[in-house]
């Protein structure tokens, strides 16, 4: 993860935020968001294509990534989405434009409909905003992360590896798999990475507050989703569209839940004419 770097840094109450602005300082701001269990890296090829263009700001969550992790953090979606409605007032944006992947949807759609963060357009990747969502492995795993948690860290360092290849349905390339299981795969990281994934099952309260308000959205959404997603079906995409009024879908052909590393061609300029409106 050398050649992606987040510089600077903000302090919540949930821990350093980590995060990094690219592109012109008067273009109009594009916010990336990343999900569970992932970080800003997904976004290291698409961001600067569209730093051309826009002023782009991306960050790790409070427990992800380079940023702060530690045993007292609360990571739920609920305390996640405070921050991210935080953070938008310390850069200034009154109104951007956002692409949301995974539970970073959710947090998306929670500071818009219960924080009155405003958005220019919306796009959400294979987003968490209906239940249930998540693989098996997710389910399992979240379901008894104190006994996980206590595996042999060789043990977990192979379980984590694993679970994140199944993230793309052709197999990540050996470099990006490393760069994406990193964070989790030391002692600290093994303890953070269990910690984040039982949190995340309690969180179906959450999903219930926000999806109960998808028909009030009313700004342009753009649904993308990998149509070989293993982890939320293509049909759980189509259903979002259907709840929110200005919503419209576009399947990723050839492409798992991490559209990012299989398809980024089509993502990227499928995201390029939404946001262009």
């Amino acid at each position: 993860m050398d050649d992606w770097q987040l510089t600077a840094a903000y302090s919540s109450d949930l821990g350093q935020v980590r995060w990094e602005k690219l592109g012109a300082p008067d273009g109009e701001p594009l916010v990336l968001l990343h999900g569970t269990p992932f970080s800003s890296y997904i976004w290291r090829d698409i961001a600067p294509a569209f730093a051309h263009r826009y002023r782009v700001y991306v960050w790790d969550m409070p427990g992800y990534g380079v940023s702060e992790k530690s045993e007292a953090q609360d990571l739920s979606l609920d305390a996640i989405t405070r921050v991210f409605a935080e953070l938008l007032g310390h850069w200034g944006l009154t109104e951007p434009l956002v692409v949301a992947h995974d539970s970073g949807g959710a947090i998306a759609l929670g500071a818009h409909l219960l924080h009155d963060a405003r958005y220019r357009r919306l796009a959400l990747v294979d987003a968490v905003a209906l239940g249930p969502w998540g693989s098996a492995f997710f389910e399992v795993v979240g379901g008894h992360a104190e006994i996980f948690a206590a595996l042999p860290l060789r043990v977990h360092q192979a379980l984590v590896r694993e679970y994140v290849n199944t993230a793309s349905s052709r197999g990540l390339h050996p470099a990006t798999l490393d760069a994406l299981a990193a964070p989790w795969t030391d002692e600290p990281g093994q303890a953070a990475f269990y910690r984040q994934l039982g949190q995340r099952t309690e969180d179906p309260s959450f999903i219930d507050e926000i999806q109960g308000r998808y028909e009030r959205i009313g700004i342009p959404v753009k649904i993308c989703w990998g149509q070989d997603d293993t982890w939320m079906p293509e049909a759980r995409g189509r259903e979002l569209a259907a709840r929110i009024p200005e919503a419209t879908f576009h399947p990723v052909p050839r492409a798992g839940h991490l559209v990012q590393e299989d398809n980024p061609a089509d993502l990227t300029a499928t995201l390029v004419d939404f946001l262009r409106g």
